[in-house]
């Protein structure tokens, strides 16, 4: 990430060029171009929905000249709002062992207190200190952003799934997200590097278990894209340590969409999903810097080293040091798009859980307990997303259908 325009005045010129270079060129070229349905990157997709990867795609790749181009919430406080329910969750270093301790150690993190949120189902007014009913569901989010962006904030992008979930899922009726801590690196300054989001996600998992009451076997992680990855990763460590006094015991369930989970990133090769769902994706390409710097930010002084070894930060990594297994995981479930540039890495991640998970829903005596969903000609995260239509919507229903079951 050059940044070359983030300081004023170059900032706001080359965003006033790029918002009017955008609108009468851009745009124009972006529908004509895709008129003929052979020119589109998949041909069922609507000229609506080329045009909007093509925007997202667009203005995801500014940044990376000009830095963040609004001031989003942070884990420094909580963010009020209409409908925004804030609440502080403390530290747990208590609960910090093993090898986490060692990452924490080299990477100079150390747990902190964080903002947390709820989203209430539309319709219900449950107080934030409300505890746990007796057998009631929740589910713990963490939001998407390669590490580097975006929030746990009810008023974020990806809070769009949380809702979605809240709509189709007639168990659940309260979702909670914590506000962890972002990773950056030059050209600002160094922060937050890994274990740092999983220092802040295990502190969430407790406040869940051990002041709102609420049993593992009743709470179900989310995570997408990053959040995935850290959905993972805090599952794994409550698997790996369990047992460890006042470690609260796994969750009952695991959703991880379009997860990211490799961070070595395997080579951009012919005929991979990181080439040839480049022209279908948003995320950015190789050529706009995005990966690198989200890579380098999250790594930090572990280097790339861990990115193919650490079976935490990259459980689908082929790298040939890499040793995993993922017994005694919960039952899983797995989305995937068709056109994200991601895919080819989600299908090493699904191969490895069905080995040793085998497939099926996990609620009957033998049954495997890996779900995986496909949509053919999805884009990353597409669940973000109220215009990838009827996707998000299937989706959303065959996920609360596995919920219910269990």
């Amino acid at each position: 990430m050059s940044s070359v325009f983030r300081h004023q005045p170059l900032k706001g010129l080359y965003l006033t060029y790029q918002l009017f270079s955008t609108l009468f060129v851009r745009i124009p070229l972006w529908v004509l171009l895709s008129i003929p349905r052979s020119r589109r990157p998949r041909k069922t997709w609507s000229i609506k929905r080329v045009f909007w990867v093509n925007m997202i795609r667009h203005v995801l790749a500014l940044p990376n000249r000009t830095g963040p181009l609004v001031t989003t919430p942070s884990h420094l406080a909580i963010t009020p709002g209409v409908d925004v329910n804030g609440i502080w969750v403390d530290p747990v270093p208590e609960l910090i062992t093993a090898e986490l301790k060692t990452w924490a150690f080299v990477a100079s993190v150390s747990p902190i207190r964080i903002p947390g949120y709820w989203i209430h189902k539309k319709g219900k007014s449950i107080d934030v200190t409300a505890p746990a009913e007796p057998g009631e569901k929740v589910i713990y989010m963490l939001h998407g952003g390669a590490y580097i962006r975006l929030s746990a904030h009810p008023k974020d992008p990806t809070a769009a799934i949380t809702r979605g979930l809240l709509d189709y899922t007639g168990s659940v009726h309260r979702t909670f997200s914590v506000e962890y801590r972002l990773s950056s690196s030059k050209p600002y300054p160094a922060a937050n590097p890994f274990p740092a989001a999983l220092l802040d996600a295990l502190a969430g998992y407790n406040y869940l278990v051990n002041n709102m009451g609420f049993s593992p076997s009743n709470i179900i992680i989310n995570g997408d894209s990053a959040g995935a990855n850290l959905g993972h990763a805090l599952t794994r460590y409550l698997v790996e340590n369990a047992g460890t006094p006042g470690l609260p015991a796994p969750p009952s369930a695991l959703i991880l969409l379009s997860p990211w989970c490799d961070l070595g990133l395997p080579p951009y090769v012919q005929g991979s999903s990181m080439v040839e769902n480049i022209a279908s994706d948003y995320i950015n390409s190789p050529y706009t810097g995005g990966f690198d710097y989200a890579i380098d930010s999250f790594l930090g002084p572990h280097g790339m080293g861990a990115a193919y070894h650490n079976r935490y930060i990259s459980p689908a990594s082929l790298h040939p040091g890499m040793t995993i297994n993922f017994k005694g995981f919960p039952r899983t479930f797995i989305v995937a798009g068709g056109a994200e540039m991601l895919l080819d890495q989600i299908k090493v991640l699904r191969d490895r859980m069905a080995k040793d998970l085998g497939e099926g829903n996990g609620v009957k005596e033998g049954e495997g307990k890996l779900r995986y969903y496909e949509v053919p000609d999805g884009v990353h995260d597409y669940l973000v997303f109220s215009w990838h239509e009827p996707e998000r919507s299937s989706t959303l229903k065959e996920i609360a259908e596995w919920i219910s079951l269990a």
